[in-house]
């Protein structure tokens, strides 16, 4: 994580869920779609620690510069793409307002500026708890 990103992070709150609930893996392109019309209009940027999947290789290349639009990397996320140490970092133009991190396919840590996205996040997966 870069140090811009780690103090934009400081000023988010955050919450901590399993990513199996029962024999459901949650997937980031479910995390997208969550996030309803907040998500829409942001652009991405998907760092992974272990490749998994060859739309990993592409969605890192398209998170260079520009970043990805939510419909490119939700199209690139579906179907079922079962994540290990990835982190997907949402920008509103040049500011970062959303951070969903994979953790080794166990755990998702959603940070935001928003506390309504962190309140459905809370609704849709029980079990989640503050970080």
């Amino acid at each position: 994580m870069s140090r811009d990103t780690a103090e934009a992070e400081a000023g988010m709150k955050g919450i901590t869920f399993p990513a199996w609930q029962g024999k459901h893996y949650v997937t980031l392109a479910e995390l997208l779609v969550r996030l309803g019309s907040f998500g829409l209009d942001l652009t991405w940027r998907v760092e992974f620690d272990e490749i998994v999947d060859p739309r990993c290789v592409e969605m890192a290349s398209r998170s260079v510069g520009a970043r990805m639009d939510t419909l490119t990397l939700l199209s690139l996320t579906t179907p079922f793409l079962q994540l290990i140490d990835a982190e997907a970092c949402g920008f509103a133009g040049d500011k970062l307002v959303l951070v969903l991190t994979e953790c080794d396919s166990s755990w998702w840590d959603a940070r935001a500026v928003d506390e309504r996205v962190l309140s459905e996040l809370r609704h849709r997966y029980p079990g989640a708890k503050d970080l």
